[in-house]
């Protein structure tokens, strides 16, 4: 393998993601391809056409020259509508179209990550024209073709991989946003900290200390006399993090202690993912 070592766990987890994906829809029926997925206005064909552009941008492939409809609800601005370019260009793509393209589009990017020689700091074209490192790159799209296998599996009743390669990578990501979420969109007081108690497949416990400055850091320390604590397991934590849930329809499956208006500013602002 010519892969840089420090890309590698997101080649990995992008290849069990991704394997996961077909081997959960290569099987499916006509019908099946058109149950609802936690992703508004998006089926199970809709979440595996917009993975396939993922990957097909990955690949450097031009964008669909693609005019969409205006009656789509869930696309609201201009960030929606170039993801849902690639999303709408399959919309009446049959069930063997989907897995003959979901099928090309890995064994090309196989191709590529086994050629793959360039440095983790290489500028590389992202998403909306942006300019991101490989190993940025790499690192997002890991993590997003995880959480739409979730998607996948959650609208197919196929629940699994929540400890994944993939999870981890989520893990990290999903940790990473959130000082931001306590300091800066939930207005945690000042020489403050937040302390978030995670359980089942993956288990973590982080706290967020806001400084004098209402800045916020990430540490594996536990706090003394937390401002809140939040407790919750994994998969809710991922599900809200992600946008797919309100945190009034998990109410049930948190654990909320502490300031009470903290701690419904810091559910009300948990979604991290555009």
């Amino acid at each position: 393998m010519s892969l840089h070592p420090t890309l590698q766990p997101y080649a990995d987890a992008w290849t069990h993601s991704i394997e996961a994906i077909s081997e959960l829809v290569t099987p499916l029926v006509e019908g099946e391809w058109n149950r609802r997925t936690p992703c508004p206005g998006w089926s199970v064909r809709d979440v595996v056409s917009h993975v396939i552009g993922l990957d097909c941008e990955m690949l450097g492939d031009p964008r669909p020259i693609h005019t969409l409809p205006r009656d789509l609800y869930h696309v609201t601005n201009e960030q929606q509508r170039y993801t849902e370019m690639q999303v709408d260009v399959r919309r009446h793509h049959t069930a063997p179209e989907m897995t003959s393209e979901l099928e090309y589009v890995i064994i090309r990017r196989n191709r590529q990550l086994r050629n793959e020689s360039r440095d983790p700091g290489a500028k590389v074209r992202g998403p909306y024209g942006t300019e991101l490192t490989l190993e940025e790159s790499m690192r997002r799209h890991a993590f997003d073709v995880w959480v739409h296998e979730q998607d996948l599996r959650a609208a197919l009743g196929r629940p699994g991989n929540l400890d994944s390669p993939g999870a981890h990578i989520a893990r990290d990501y999903l940790l990473a946003e959130l000082p931001a979420v306590v300091a800066e969109k939930a207005d945690a007081p000042r020489s403050s900290a937040v302390v978030f108690d995670v359980h089942g497949p993956i288990e973590f416990l982080r706290t967020i200390r806001v400084d004098i400055q209402g800045r916020g850091t990430l540490e594996t320390a536990p706090a003394l006399g937390p401002a809140a604590t939040l407790t919750l397991d994994w998969e809710t934590y991922v599900r809200l993090a992600c946008g797919r849930v309100t945190p009034d329809a998990v109410a049930d499956r948190v654990k909320a202690e502490g300031e009470p208006q903290l701690t419904a500013a810091i559910l009300s602002n948990f979604s991290v993912t555009p």
